[in-house]
């Protein structure tokens, strides 16, 4: 009997699964317990009541729970003034702004993909286009764009003048010795500090079932073509909807090579709480860093949300004034509250 693929994903997707057994004691302490409907930002304030609140609209509605996290996240898609995400996000070393973009759906366990978007404000939606209108899971480059044009998107110049002069004063700061003049000021900065940013969504509706999407520009002046862990299903975001969802920001490279979001899943399918799972995959990373030799200079962050609405969120590196934040909309409310990290930034004991 020959099995499609998406018929595959239905039939692995009602298989069973150990129940998370274990609470979030963050959850607890901050939120006084679990709580469903919920939605779940990788931002702190200043974004993320302004992200869960789009979701919230929907899903306190009863409304379809990949509904509620796909309009959450095209609050930044769209906003200008997030260099991280969308349009105004910073670009890669020749000016052009590449997005990348996943979204999953528990009920069915199926899941799209794009990367390497030009020109698309909002690429969680062609993502999630991909897994409803077609029978692929990653489309990208110029494949995704002529996709998302068949389907009305509109090819925008996604460069802001705000992004423009962030790049040119990279240009300006590559080296003494290239064709650029030097800064205006005259003076040449170091190298470090490269910007990057991505914003992860993930939801469970009143019946308990999830989605989740993750979305970023990327990480600034990439090598054009560089793809990150966003668009990849089990790296940059994974849902299961027997246990619950997971996502990640910051060093993709990083959250690649341990599968990161899927490992975060794992561990609660085995009864750790979110947060513990959360710290768990940092470590992960901090461990195979070790063993090859290589210096933390870098941090990762998870967040993470299980079946009942517990809560979690751990980072590599934080600081008690600027701890890794997840924002929480509930029926009680909104919340924005502080996650756990393995190693202080400022105290420079990670390696």
């Amino acid at each position: 009997m020959s099995l499609s693929r998406r018929g595959f994903l239905k039939m692995t997707a009602g298989m069973g699964a150990l129940p998370v057994i274990a609470g979030s004691k963050l959850a607890r302490a901050k939120r006084g317990g679990p709580s469903l409907p919920v939605i779940v930002c990788s931002r702190g304030e200043k974004w993320g009541r302004k992200v869960n609140r789009a979701g919230w609209k929907i899903l306190s509605r009863g409304g379809n729970v990949l509904d509620a996290v796909e309009k959450a996240a095209n609050t930044v898609e769209l906003d200008p003034q997030d260099d991280s995400v969308g349009y105004g996000g910073l670009p890669n070393e020749e000016g052009v702004v590449q997005l990348d973009s996943c979204c999953m759906y528990g009920p069915t366990h199926n899941c799209g993909a794009v990367a390497c978007l030009e020109g698309i404000k909002t690429p969680c939606s062609v993502a999630r286009l991909v897994m409803e209108r077609t029978d692929h899971m990653l489309i990208v480059g110029i494949g995704a764009q002529r996709f998302a044009k068949a389907h009305g998107f509109k090819v925008q110049d996604l460069l802001t003048e705000k992004a423009r002069l962030e790049w040119l004063k990279w240009k300006e700061n590559l080296s003494k010795d290239d064709d650029w003049f030097p800064p205006k000021d005259g003076v040449y900065r170091d190298r470090q500090g490269r910007k990057y940013g991505t914003i992860n969504v993930l939801a469970v509706d009143k019946g308990g079932n999830l989605a989740g999407v993750t979305t970023t520009s990327g990480l600034s002046w990439k090598i054009p073509g560089r793809v990150g862990d966003s668009p990849i299903i089990g790296a940059g975001l994974y849902v299961d909807n027997q246990v619950g969802a997971a996502g990640a920001t910051g060093r993709g490279e990083e959250v690649i090579r341990s599968c990161g979001s899927h490992y975060v899943v794992e561990l609660m399918r085995a009864g750790k709480n979110p947060t513990q799972a959360c710290l768990d995959a940092c470590r992960r990373i901090v461990e195979i860093n070790k063993r090859a030799g290589t210096k933390i200079t870098f941090s990762d962050k998870f967040i993470a949300v299980n079946k009942q609405g517990e809560v979690g969120c751990a980072a590599i590196l934080g600081t008690k004034k600027d701890p890794p934040m997840v924002s929480i909309m509930t029926s009680r409310g909104f919340k924005a509250i502080a996650g756990e990290f393995l190693y202080d930034r400022e105290g420079k004991n990670w390696d």
